[in-house]
Parts: C-alpha cells; structure tokens; sequence
C-alpha cells in the first residue's frame, strides 16, 4: 500500500469506546464474551447444515453463508479492540488502518447483498411455492452468494480507490475503537469535504435503497399469507418481526452513520458497536435458533458430539 500512498503518518490512534479504567474493565469482560458466543454460535450453524442432510435446502445454504460473514465480519475490528482495553498505546499502523476499512466494507456490502438474496428467496417460498424448487437451484443459489461477495468487493473497492491517493501528514487520531472511511478521511491534509460527502453518502444511499427494498419484500409476504391463512399469517409475523430486527439493528446504524457523515457524535461509536459486535451476535439466535427444524438439528448436533466424547473417556 506504501506505492498507493506516500503519507507522513505511519500509524494512526485509535481513542477507543471509554477513557476510566473501570469502564474498560467492563467493556472488556462484555465484549470478549459476546465475541466468544458470537463465534461459537455462528461455527455451531456452520457445522449443523453442512452435517444435516435434511438442512440441504436453499434457505438454510443462506443463513450458513450469513454465518461465515457474521463472524469475519465480528473479527475485523473486535480482537484487536479488546485486547486495546488494557495497552498502554492504542496505535495501528497504516496499513492496518485502511485494511480494517477495506474489510468492512467488504464484509458489510456483502452482508447487504445476501439479506436481500435471503428476503428474496421467502418471497419465492411463500409467493410462488410452486417455481421454488425451479427458481432457487442450486445455480442461482451460488449465483447469490457470489454476487453477494463480488459487490461487497467492488463496494470497498470503490471506497478506498480515492483514500489511498489522499496525503496523511499530520493529524493521526480516529475517535473510534476502529477505522472507519468519515473518520479517516477527516484526517487527510487536504480539503476532503466534498470528495467525502459523495463517498461516504453514496453508502449510505445504497444502505437506504436496500433496506428499503428488504422492507417491501417483507410487507409483500406478509400479505400473501394473510390472504391465504390467518394461522400462517400469525407464524409468519413472528418471523418476519424476527428477521425485520436483525435488518434494523444493521441497516439502521450503517444509514445513520453514512447518510449524515462528519458528525463527531458519540451515538456514533455506539452505533458502530451495533452493527459490528451486536447484530453477528443475534443473527444466530434470530435467524436460526428461533427456528424448530433448526433447534432440533442443533440438539441433535450436540448429543451426537456429547455420547462421542462419553465413548473416547476410558
């Protein structure tokens, strides 16, 4: 990246989410737990489908998808911002810096693509139960989870390909626990006013027009089955409620933060939290664990490894 950039500044500052020792204390007990649930839950899911042939079904080849990006998405910042509670120099370098960037980006536009893909492929189940089977192959299946992953590439692409032209020659501090484009590139020694509000709101924008479109799929649903069954409309409610806040918790921060950029708030760091340690860590619960065939698989999963472990211990 050094060819990319010929900056003056080789490492950034990084302030973190609290100053007091007790607090840090704190932060750091809560959040390496919910890093470790979060990694353990989503491995869990992995494990399950891949294991349970009955789980072999579009729906479910999503949410294990969901899974993978959920924790890459839970550890490009998470590990190093615990282990930060208790350094002397909250410091990374250049390189790093724009990596983290880079990465959650990658890791967001992807995660955006793949809800719309996952509401996309409910619409089909329960709109048009009879071209299911022939509308979600298994083509067209890995044909979303790649294009899920190759606009969550050309989208960090596209945000970083200006940044790295950028001269930082002064100024080196993120008021964040990791590093974000607004606060980043409020840094250059340049006037990045302009080229920042364009960059930073264009995600934002994309984050608006996807949740927006997730929204109205879900409202299609919920009337088709109103329509059709009082009892399934009641089921599918709860469902769509299930799934609608785990798409709040992670369109709502992301659209604040990138539609009004070069806020300096405080609900921004809290908002950052959300969407990269919260909403990894729900997804399991929400988007799985609440379902039956899945609680069932999971148990399964864990008996089967329970009376593995029982015959191994002499």
């Amino acid at each position: 990246m050094e060819g990319f950039n010929h900056s003056r500044v080789s490492e950034f500052v990084l302030l973190g989410l609290a100053d007091s020792l007790e607090l840090q204390t704190f932060f750091f007990v809560v959040f390496s737990i919910l890093y470790f649930i979060t990694m353990l839950g989503n491995c869990l899911i992995l494990l399950t489908v891949l294991s349970s042939s009955h789980l072999h079904s579009p729906m479910y080849f999503l949410l294990s998808n969901l899974s993978v990006i959920d924790m890459c998405l839970s550890s490009f910042a998470t590990p190093k911002m615990i282990m930060d509670f208790f350094a002397q120099s909250k410091t990374i370098s250049f390189d790093g810096c724009i990596s983290q960037i880079f990465f959650l980006h990658l890791f967001t536009g992807t995660e955006i693509v793949l809800l719309i893909s996952m509401s996309f492929d409910r619409y089909i189940a329960i709109c048009k139960p009879l071209y299911y089977s022939t509308i979600m192959n298994q083509r067209v299946c890995v044909g979303l989870v790649v294009t899920s992953w190759t606009v969550g590439f050309l989208h960090t692409i596209s945000q970083l390909a200006f940044t790295l032209y950028l001269p930082f020659c002064g100024p080196n501090v993120v008021d964040s626990f990791f590093c974000d484009l607004p606060l980043v590139i409020q840094l250059a020694c340049i006037d990045t006013y302009v080229l920042g509000i364009f960059m930073i709101s264009t995600s934002g924008v994309i984050a608006l027009i996807s949740f927006l479109l997730l929204l109205t799929s879900y409202v299609i649903v919920l009337v088709t089955i109103r329509d059709h069954s009082s009892t399934g409309s009641s089921k599918a409610l709860s469902t769509c409620t299930a799934h609608f806040i785990v798409v709040l918790m992670f369109f709502g921060p992301c659209i604040f933060i990138y539609v009004w950029p070069f806020t300096n708030f405080l609900v921004d760091k809290i908002l950052s939290v959300f969407y990269t340690i919260f909403t990894p860590f729900l997804n399991p619960l929400i988007y799985t664990l609440r379902n039956q065939e899945m609680k069932l698989a999971v148990k399964k999963k864990l008996n089967n490894q329970y009376f593995n472990l029982r015959k191994m211990t002499p």
